[in-house]
């Protein structure tokens, strides 16, 4: 079967230039955005290609097209119109969208990732413009082998894959679920350097549980209520199994799946296929590393902190459990560690109880922890009781409830803590459990803060209090690479946890002297070159690597070697000498 990924082909001349061949001439090539060039094709090339009077006269080069397109850029009107400037852009040429937003990174990562795709991902239906990426669902997943084998690509190595059930703070989006996956990936080529013509969005449309998506006429996925259960995991195994046959060194992330089934998704899958789930492992390793550093700045420890995480979902226990991990390499006993982790949800402090989810009860306690709070028998503890008895140190939101870190909350973390590390990280901004600003005053800026999406930086009493995002983007895009490049079997939890550690040491490295716990975005690939470097490093070390020969090697040039870079090669048609 012919693909369009055999059209064209990345070449090494007898010189050692690199080039383009193509076996396709005309307007297709200019309609394909894997091959468009659009006013960068030289005079020779459009006589050779055929495109000779079907472009403006004069030839630009990349650098006019980036100025010209973020001109452009500039006159959109609110951010769900640059949005969507930037998608048509991805669109038409791969090499001009990953060239632009790698020129303003800082500027456009908030567009095409968090928070604006929360809001894109809403307005899917109504956005919707053109085809990417895959949706299988009900009526398909019995063609999944034959639906892979038809797709564009020949050797797609990465895929991101949701069902859309639980997705940032806004929860379930259906169809919509598409969107976060092709920002995720986006991240991916641009910060960690993987070829775009080797990754895969994918959504599965189980369908919705949300009324207003089941109501438009105008939604675009399937309007029936969610698959559960069995059904829901049959669907998922033939994805799984269509993968395994059709790409089997592709790495699959799962995103955005709702508590219920995100912990059961890994487990059941992780031995399979190499995967992880960004929501859980990324997420918690993201955390991990904020607060490594946030005790390199007071002095502190990790293994001396009492934590508290408020959100018993698939990201509150990712971080708890993150966190734990860290403890415990640091020597504490697992006991020790739980001790001084206390996850509260919607119901209060997670305890024992025979109800429980099992994927909660490695955090949960039990009777004792609490007896000597004096609260009413069988009451279960609140937020507050915990961070007025426990007395913690750090505390950590990922309930997606806006404001539940309350005044009283955060003035009680400073009354037991000269600088309490309160990291607010529920996305998007509007669900954040208190902003960056009131948090800073209720402690007379005492606190160390860190948020999931971006804020400002607060001026409190005429000083300046940068403000750190704890962004995924800072480890999926390395762990990812790390697992391509090394052809890994499974993604460990020793590589999640080394990333955490490889972040936490680039920003000693590089930001704690300036106040930072966090580092700018625009470190993005550097930091993804060295969490990269790390993970592999570790993957070579537990035997999960199938490219044993790389042992002993400089990985890190290894790595930077294997980054793909935006930009354009000279293109010859095929048989042209």
């Amino acid at each position: 079967m012919t693909k369009l990924s055999d059209y064209f082909d990345y070449k090494v001349d007898a010189q050692g230039a690199s080039y383009v061949e193509v076996s396709i001439r005309g307007l297709v090539l200019l309609r394909l955005p894997f091959t468009n060039k659009g006013t960068a094709f030289s005079m020779q090339e459009r006589i050779a290609l055929g495109l000779d009077g079907l472009l403006p006269s004069r030839v630009t080069n990349l650098d006019e097209q980036i100025e010209r397109l973020y001109f452009s850029y500039q006159q959109q009107q609110n951010d769900i119109a640059k949005y969507q400037f930037l998608r048509a852009i991805q669109d038409r040429s791969e090499v001009i969208f990953y060239a632009l937003l790698e020129r303003h990174l800082e500027e456009m990562v908030p567009i095409v990732y968090t928070p604006t795709i929360g809001m894109a991902v809403q307005q899917f239906s109504s956005l919707y413009r053109t085809a990417r990426g895959l949706t299988l669902s009900v009526n398909n997943i019995d063609r999944a082998e034959t639906i892979l084998k038809n797709y564009h690509f020949n050797d797609v190595r990465m895929i991101v894959v949701t069902d859309a059930s639980a997705i940032l703070g806004i929860g379930d989006q259906g169809m919509g679920g598409l969107s976060i996956c092709i920002g995720k990936l986006a991240l991916y080529t641009v910060g960690g350097g993987l070829c775009p013509f080797q990754t895969l969005p994918v959504n599965l449309d189980v369908g919705t549980n949300r009324e207003e998506l089941l109501d438009d006429p105008h939604y675009l996925g399937i309007a029936e209520k969610r698959l559960h259960d069995q059904a829901y995991f049959e669907l998922v195994d033939k994805l799984v199994d269509a993968v395994k046959v059709t790409w089997p060194k592709a790495i699959i992330q799962w995103e955005d799946f709702t508590k219920d089934v995100a912990f059961d998704v890994l487990s059941r899958y992780r031995n399979q296929v190499p995967c992880f789930n960004d929501d859980i492992q990324g997420t918690g390793a993201v955390a991990l590393a904020g607060l490594l550093s946030a005790c390199r700045k007071t002095g502190q420890s990790l293994e001396q902190q009492t934590v508290v995480v408020v959100g018993a979902g698939a990201g509150g226990i990712g971080v708890a459990s993150a966190i734990k991990a860290g403890m415990m390499a640091a020597g504490l006993t697992d006991e020790q560690a739980r001790r001084q982790i206390f996850v509260v949800g919607s119901r209060g402090l997670v305890v024992e109880d025979e109800r429980l989810e099992a994927y909660k009860l490695p955090l949960a306690h039990g009777k004792a922890a609490y007896q000597s709070w004096g609260l009413e028998d069988g009451h279960i503890p609140t937020l507050m009781d915990v961070v007025t008895q426990a007395r913690p140190s750090i505390l950590i939101g990922l309930s997606g409830v806006a404001g539940i870190f309350s005044e009283s909350i955060i003035k009680t973390m400073a009354e037991n803590h000269q600088q309490p590390m309160i990291f607010p990280l529920s996305n998007p901004n509007a669900n954040c459990e208190a902003t960056p600003e009131d948090i800073i005053r209720w402690t007379d800026g005492r606190a160390i803060v860190a948020t999931g999406s971006p804020f400002s930086d607060v001026v409190y009493q005429g000083k300046l209090y940068p403000v750190g995002q704890g962004n995924n983007a800072f480890i999926f895009p390395g762990l990812g690479l790390a697992a391509v490049l090394g052809e890994c079997g499974r993604i460990s939890d020793a590589m999640v946890l080394e990333s955490a550690y490889a972040l936490a040491d680039y920003i000693a490295e590089n930001c704690l002297e300036a106040g930072l716990i966090y580092p700018p975005v625009k470190d993005l690939k550097k930091i993804s070159v060295r969490v990269a470097t790390r993970v592999l490093a570790k993957a070579l070390e537990e035997g999960v690597s199938h490219r044993p020969e790389l042992k002993g090697t400089d990985l890190e040039s290894f790595i930077t070697e294997h980054l793909w870079q935006p930009k354009y090669l000279p293109f010859k048609y095929a048989g042209e000498d």
